[in-house]
């Protein structure tokens, strides 16, 4: 059985006042073991339920280039130079998103921060426009997939404009949505939900929760879901 547990929220609690190489080193065995074996597992048996969500969204259970992300941060153009992240990242994506803007479920697993994504978090301008433009010339189809995530307690995060985008007018019905530059909806959780018996199924319900969303982001972007 599939089962996150406590040792994980541990490692990353005891990493965020030890973040440094030879801490780490030490502590590898317990990162395998509280932590990327755990959800290399989950990976795996998250692939057969994400088939049956949508067949073009990929769980690959890697160590390196797959649905994990790596533990290593990227310090090159970054104040912060610890080497390590402090949260566990699992991302879900779309056949497409290695060659293109594309939406995608994700999973976020920090002590005292759990949550669950889905959508677009930065879109490129060319997918920004794309959203956009569906959005104004199917309202309907926005505002019920939007509502949907709403009545289900899900959030709509991410950044916007200060002012209308280009070519949209201030009075657009829809102005306070075409203004968003992050189409994300958010599901936060506690840890206790995480490590419980039952997640790997609540996992898989509440990523059916925002089909309508997903579909919306992939038309609008000329993709399957």
């Amino acid at each position: 059985m599939v089962q996150l547990t406590p040792d994980l929220f541990k490692f990353f609690a005891d990493l965020e006042v030890n973040n440094d190489r030879e801490w780490f080193k030490a502590n590898q065995a317990r990162y395998e073991a509280s932590v990327r074996e755990p959800l290399l597992a989950f990976i795996q048996a998250f692939e057969e339920p994400l088939a049956a969500i949508s067949p073009s969204m990929l769980a690959v259970a890697r160590k390196s280039g797959g649905s994990l992300f790596r533990i290593h941060r990227d310090t090159r153009f970054s104040n912060d130079k610890t080497p390590y992240k402090t949260s566990a990242g699992v991302q879900f994506r779309h056949e497409a998103g290695k060659d293109a803007h594309a939406p995608c479920y994700y999973l976020h697993l920090a002590p005292g921060e759990v949550f669950v994504g889905a959508g677009m978090w930065h879109p490129d301008g060319p997918a920004l426009s794309a959203i956009r433009s569906r959005i104004d010339a199917y309202p309907r189809d926005w505002v019920r997939a939007r509502d949907e995530v709403l009545e289900a307690g899900w959030e709509l995060e991410g950044e916007s404009l200060k002012r209308p985008p280009r070519g949209f007018d201030a009075n657009h019905p829809l102005v306070e949505d075409l203004r968003r530059k992050d189409f994300i909806a958010v599901y936060r959780l506690s840890e206790k939900d995480a490590t419980a018996p039952d997640f790997p199924h609540r996992f898989t319900d509440l990523c059916r929760e925002p089909i309508a969303l997903m579909k919306f982001l992939t038309a609008s972007l000329g993709l399957p879901f």
